[in-house]
């Protein structure tokens, strides 16, 4: 990474320091905050707060790091609307997916794929990783587009890392295979394939994997001298345990991921890996990997930052396991008790304080204002926990 100060600010390069410091387990001023928002809370949050509507909650409250997204899509195309009125679209995407779009549900409904046999899939061509319109052009995507709110002609990526950059510390991302196949074929068809064709399949994930690995390249060289840290995305757990052995995620998975990460490390960016889930059972080879910090760690998967702490020491950093579910009851006792247990994880550094895994329209604008305050109180170096703190 190249810094170019005079287009940062003084606060934008302490805050890609303490975001380093933290993943280096060094003790920086304070630890550093992030998050990602539903829309419908933000809508609750400026209205219970009595704030403007084009407040940023990054500004408000001085985060540290946001996370952008070039187009991944597999092809690079413009949406198809097959439907649209005032509450719903339904629409083609880039994945050659139709996705159904409710503009009052948070997340869309995939409703069929066009890649809909294993033999599809192995005739399914990628455009090219390289195309400059990934990075460089205004343009429909479906994972910028298509999520919990919906935009057509996304802003071209590069001049979105531009506009962050002088406030924050920018992180590109990308995703790997497990992504692109919950959106290129569905998640049963990926979990029926495995157990049907699983080395047919295999070569398939390892061929998308390439994919991708090649689209990091491309966005690293277009983001070059721009970027803070690379986010990878790849979802790869329930609840309780992972979608499929991990052998077979060891066997056609890693690869991917081991070559993404030592990608970044070759340009001196961090890290951090976004698997929702229960993945204690392949948490060491991330650590194999060199990877730098794992998000989100959700709690309602049984994860608990501080147990975790225990068990890895400062192996590897952690980014989240703030338990959404409490911050959703609006307990303030029991907030507090969750807000300021999980800082004992900062000690030595290593966290990145966020929620398990996004704030939900559940969760109170004064809740979360609450939660901030208590972070920017309590999660100043050296920590003093009071009667939270915890041996670590």
């Amino acid at each position: 990474m190249t810094d170019t100060p005079n287009d940062r600010s003084a606060s934008a390069l302490a805050k890609v320091a303490r975001m380093n410091a933290a993943m280096h387990h060094e003790e920086p001023d304070r630890v550093p905050m992030g998050e990602f928002y539903w829309g419908g809370f933000l809508r609750r949050w400026r209205a219970e707060l009595s704030l403007p509507e084009e407040t940023n909650p990054y500004k408000y409250y001085d985060l540290d790091w946001i996370v952008t997204v070039p187009n991944m899509d597999p092809h690079i195309k413009p949406f198809e609307i097959l439907l649209e009125n005032s509450e719903e679209v339904v629409l083609r995407t880039g994945f050659e997916a139709v996705l159904h779009k409710r503009y009052n549900i948070p997340m869309p409904e995939s409703r069929s794929w066009e890649t809909d046999t294993i033999e599809k899939l192995e005739a399914f061509q990628f455009d090219d990783p390289w195309d400059k319109r990934r990075y460089y052009d205004d343009g429909d995507h479906q994972i910028g587009g298509v999520g919990d709110g919906f935009q057509r002609n996304c802003t071209a990526w590069i001049d979105t890392v531009k506009s962050i950059r002088p406030d924050f510390a920018v992180y590109g991302s990308i995703i790997e295979a497990s992504e692109c196949l919950t959106r290129l074929i569905g998640q049963m068809n990926t979990l029926n394939w495995i157990g049907e064709y699983p080395d047919r399949l295999g070569e398939q994930i390892l061929r998308i994997g390439d994919f991708y690995v090649e689209c990091l390249k491309a966005q690293l060289d277009a983001g070059s001298g721009l970027l803070d840290g690379i986010v990878i995305w790849g979802d790869v757990a329930y609840a309780a345990n992972m979608f499929f052995s991990p052998d077979y995620w060891r066997a056609y998975y890693r690869p991917c991921v081991e070559k993404m990460i030592k990608l970044c490390h070759d340009k001196g960016l961090p890290v951090i890996y976004h698997g929702c889930g229960n993945v204690v059972s392949i948490l060491p080879d991330f650590i194999e990997m060199g990877l730098d910090a794992y998000n989100p760690l959700e709690a309602k998967a049984g994860l608990d930052v501080v147990e975790l702490r225990r068990q890895y020491g400062h192996k590897i950093a952690f980014c989240g396991n703030s338990n959404m579910q409490v911050w959703e009851e609006g307990d303030l006792d029991k907030v507090r008790n969750e807000v300021l247990r999980k800082l004992n994880a900062a000690k030595g550094g290593g966290l990145i304080f966020q929620s398990d895994h996004s704030v939900s329209s559940a969760v109170s604008g004064n809740v979360y204002n609450y939660i901030v305050k208590l972070v920017r109180e309590y999660g100043n170096y050296p920590l003093n926990l009071g009667e939270y703190d915890e041996r670590m």
